[in-house]
């Protein structure tokens, strides 16, 4: 049976604002039949803290640490926790609700996109597996988190080597179609990471520090030899190939499309507005 033809579009290193801008893009045109589903590659330049639709600026972030570290830095329009983007790739996932046999709740529909990083991750060897919060207050921790971080704990399917993070997404849902996007980690700077985030008390600050490298890690932390980039391309864009029943056809943008995504960018993910408006 022939498979299904998506669209894969790898953008390699991008700004921050093009990076959402190109997001929320193809989220647009495929909720208009403009275009198939989309899985999409990129990184980040330069590198980004990256915070939830959700997050507040001022009581989380510390933008002069942002700044003094020469980050880029960007409100997602998903949700989910902050996210340093530097050694790392970024994936997202652009499909319809009513795409068949997507489940219709969040989180299953999360699981079975997710299946792709799960594939891609034994492709390169790793003993990847989801996480599912096996207690009371593993649970509770979701709901009401501790920190700010992003990769201070794992969500419900989120992947997870040796008992630790190694990828973080976010979904959002808007004009019938889901738009997952996330982070697979290369390699993580925890001190980088930690000094972009402000904590209620030095204590905290300190407890997460001490327990990040038990609760995330970096691929090339945990696995014998480095992997580059280009070979986490190969192995992910065939797990989700294989994950999905799809094949991936290489796509590029039009003038046009590249127009409207600078449209987009220069209207949102590049304006203060956006980015410093909770």
């Amino acid at each position: 049976m022939k498979k299904t033809e998506w669209y894969f579009i790898n953008s390699g290193p991008c700004s921050p604002s093009y990076n959402m801008a190109l997001d929320e893009a193809l989220l647009d045109w495929h909720s208009e039949g403009l275009i198939p589903p989309v899985v999409r590659f990129y990184e980040w330049n330069p590198a980004t803290l990256s915070i939830g639709y959700f997050q507040s600026v001022d009581k989380e972030i510390d933008i002069e640490a942002v700044k003094r570290l020469g980050l880029g830095f960007v409100r997602r329009p998903t949700g989910g926790r902050g996210v340093l983007h530097e050694h790392e790739l970024t994936y997202s996932v652009i499909v319809s609700e009513d795409y068949p046999d997507m489940p219709a709740t969040v989180t299953e529909a999360y699981r079975v996109i997710s299946e792709g990083l799960l594939l891609g991750f034994q492709h390169l060897g790793l003993d990847a597996y989801f996480s599912v919060p096996d207690t009371e207050e593993k649970r509770a921790d979701l709901k009401n988190p501790k920190s700010a971080v992003c990769f201070d704990a794992p969500s419900w399917y989120e992947l997870v080597v040796e008992g630790r993070k190694v990828a973080g997404s976010a979904q959002t849902r808007q004009k019938g179609v889901i738009l997952q996007h996330g982070a697979i980690l290369l390699d993580l700077d925890e001190e980088k990471l930690l000094a972009t985030f402000k904590f209620a008390s030095e204590a905290l600050k300190e407890r997460v520090r001490k327990s990040l490298p038990q609760k995330a890690v970096a691929i090339n932390k945990i696995i014998q030899n480095p992997v580059t980039i280009d070979a986490c391309k190969i192995a992910f864009k065939k797990g989700f190939e294989d994950a999905l029943h799809i094949e991936l056809i290489d796509y590029t943008l039009t003038n046009e499309q590249e127009k409207y995504v600078k449209e987009l960018e220069k209207r949102r993910y590049a304006n203060d507005e956006w980015n410093f408006k909770k």
